[in-house]
């Protein structure tokens, strides 16, 4: 779980990042929490990210994947998502998270595949399906994020304009 991930990330989002020395892998990874919990993102770029969870250590009393653990997923790749819509110049707050539990898992990995619903300006919505490992829908998710101004971006709009 605390093992470095090597995510598949499209070149010119490593150059954007790179060149503003950004560590690309930890700002785009799931956090403490998603760490804890054994999220691996395996895609990320603004058209798709892909990422596991196991269920073992993330299920309810009934032994069953716990539904905030899907939560936790889907909010992850959303906005792994929605960060690289907005680039280097924003950041992805999540405002909205809606999950209809389909059905339940008891083992194994569970995939998460978020794709975009709206990439806006100020805002982007995804669509993040979970699945079992025989393909099958346990979870569908819909996260919509703001996009605001990064910290760093205000900094360089101040040194432009002196």
């Amino acid at each position: 779980m605390g093992e470095p991930q090597h995510v598949k990330f499209p070149q010119d989002v490593i150059d954007e990042y790179a060149a503003l020395g950004v560590d690309l892998q930890a700002l785009f990874s799931a956090g403490h929490l998603g760490t804890r919990m054994g999220v691996q993102i395996v895609e990320a770029s603004a058209e798709r990210v892909v990422g596991t969870m196991p269920v073992e250590g993330n299920t309810q009393p009934y032994g069953l994947l716990h539904g905030g653990a899907s939560a936790v997923l889907a909010e992850t790749l959303g906005s792994v998502g929605s960060m690289l819509h907005g680039g280097s110049s924003k950041i992805a707050v999540g405002v909205d998270l809606n999950c209809t539990h389909h059905r339940g898992a008891r083992s194994g990995l569970v995939t998460g595949v978020a794709t975009p619903v709206h990439q806006g300006r100020t805002t982007a919505t995804y669509e993040i399906v979970i699945s079992d490992e025989d393909g099958r829908r346990v979870c569908t998710a819909r996260l919509t994020c703001l996009l605001r101004d990064a910290p760093h971006a205000d900094r360089t709009r101040e040194r432009a304009s002196d």
